[in-house]
């Protein structure tokens, strides 16, 4: 059984070990034999750096490294001069963007035996490019272009500072063409791809590609094919839990897409679960997202803005340093994924990818609405579902307020809306079955809950009584479809008091 790649970038390194790879240089054959210039957007830690370092290998002719593998009897295998940049590895935090570039320009010539004679970063490149080409065109890899951007996220000034000299950086590109053979760049987002990269009109953006859609992750099929044994040792762990291991496996980590119709497994997230065996948070763990729990502070957004959530293909495209927005930047850093895309509309359909993702997020989302407590508010939730699930009504309402209570904000306006998505992302954090806004012939539930033993048909009111909610609910029989489920069926009238965030009155009856 083959060794997991875990935390190998380097093509070569985990070539020559005993490690797993799955077969993706089809895609870098396609790639190298259509156009030159490419841009490729996915989140951290999704493959993206081992995709650039197996195109970086074949463009050093290294045959031995592809036997066996799709590419490996299809091209002429030629050496070409090559500058691949990662900014993860560029020292810009202690010396500056423009001497970090400075140093690495050097650093590359030094290794090709080249002395660069001019003055300024930009100059510097050019200069390079135009003399390794000397006896063939040159290979131009970059990867993580907007780290140095990223990194200064809430620093909007130096951010655009660094913007503006990597624009002067890449501006050499474009007259640098006769010389250049294939040029490739990576990164997080794309919200500066436009500015930064505006001289190279013939840059071709393959983030949302079908033809690319499969390029980084894991296809199910690939799933199946590369990790049999793994699977296998997984499923007997599990055996007495899940009787279909697969299942659980694709509800956790698959369900990335950038086309809507090929959905892919997170590879760090996947690779980490076979080693340790357990179903636990891998990639959110990563990286803490406290930049965006602060947007959607300020932008009052509540969870039900961000689940299901319609865009234009163009949102995606149009946003800059100066002005985020958070949605596109949601799905930039792979916290919202594509599930649908309506072609004639040219409109997408956002939402979280996968349990791993939603679960992750919503309870650290919860958490820094409750001063910042995840434990506090973890221990919590696991009360509230016990309490839930053993119909332990006045429990799991006294749990709920001391979770409101410690909330830290509230919207200004649509106020029940926002308690109402609150209590939606703990019933959901708990891990029961929960449909908002559900529709009947006089109109819309406003929350069901499903558990093993019990339904529970819910009416939200604030600034008024909780007799007002449950009369609503007997009087448009909202509670009439659920009556067949062979499971009681309990109404739930719930009465928010917006001045001191709680439940100040709820009314309870089983039918």
């Amino acid at each position: 059984m083959k060794e997991l790649p875990i935390g190998i970038q380097e093509f070569s390194k985990l070539r020559k070990g005993d490690f797993l790879y799955i077969d993706k240089t089809e895609h870098v054959y396609n790639l190298i034999k259509s156009a030159s210039y490419f841009f490729l957007s996915r989140p951290r830690r999704f493959g993206k750096s081992l995709f650039l370092n197996t195109i970086k290998e074949v463009f050093n002719g290294n045959k031995e490294l592809f036997e066996g593998l799709w590419i490996y009897d299809k091209i002429e295998w030629e050496a070409y001069p090559i500058i691949k940049i990662s900014f993860s590895s560029v020292d810009y935090f202690n010396v500056g963007l423009e001497r970090a570039i400075d140093n690495t320009l050097s650093r590359i010539a030094k290794e090709h035996d080249i002395h660069l004679k001019e003055e300024s970063f930009s100059a510097k490149f050019e200069e390079l490019i135009r003399i390794l080409s000397g006896k063939k065109k040159v290979v131009i890899l970059i990867d993580e272009y907007d780290k140095p951007i990223i990194d200064y996220i809430d620093d909007i000034p130096q951010a655009d500072e660094n913007r503006k000299i990597l624009k002067s950086f890449y501006s050499v590109i474009k007259d640098s063409d006769q010389y250049i053979r294939f040029f490739f760049v990576t990164g997080v987002s794309k919200f500066s791809k436009v500015s930064i990269f505006s001289d190279l009109n013939n840059l071709r953006d393959i983030t949302l590609d079908k033809n690319y859609a499969t390029v980084t992750g894991y296809t199910q099929q690939e799933l199946e094919d590369y990790f049999p044994e793994y699977i296998e040792h997984v499923a007997q762990d599990y055996k007495d839990i899940f009787p279909d291991i697969m299942v659980e496996i694709k509800k956790w980590y698959n369900g990335y897409s950038w086309d809507g119709i090929n959905f892919v497994y997170n590879p760090f997230s996947i690779l980490n679960f076979f080693a340790a065996r357990a179903f636990r948070d891998y990639w959110f763990s990563t990286g803490t997202p406290t930049f965006l729990m602060k947007m959607i502070k300020e932008n009052n957004f509540t969870v039900f803005d961000l689940e299901n959530k319609m865009i234009s293909v163009n949102a995606l495209e149009k946003y800059e340093i100066t002005s985020i927005s958070l949605i596109p930047l949601l799905f930039q850093t792979g916290y919202l994924t594509i599930k649908k895309i309506n072609l004639r509309e040219m409109a997408l359909i956002l939402d979280f990818p996968n349990k791993e993702v939603e679960s992750s997020f919503t309870i650290y989302l919860l958490a820094s609405l409750n001063d910042g407590h995840i434990d506090k508010a973890d221990s919590l939730l696991i009360e509230m579902r016990f309490a839930l699930r053993d119909h332990k009504i006045e429990k799991f309402i006294e749990l709920m307020n001391y979770l409101f209570k410690g909330i830290s904000y509230v919207i200004v306006d649509q106020k029940e809306k926002y308690f109402h998505s609150i209590f939606y992302l703990i019933v959901k954090l708990i891990g029961f079955t929960i449909e908002t806004e559900v529709m009947t012939i006089d109109g819309r539930i406003d929350c069901v809950i499903t558990t093993e033993k019990y339904i529970y048909v819910i009416e939200f009111k604030a600034g008024q009584d909780a007799k007002t909610a449950i009369d609503q609910i007997k009087k448009k029989e909202y509670h009439k479809k659920y009556l067949a489920e062979k499971k009681p069926v309990t109404l739930i009238g719930i009465n928010f008091d917006i001045e001191k965030k709680v439940i100040d009155d709820y009314l309870t009856e089983t039918v």
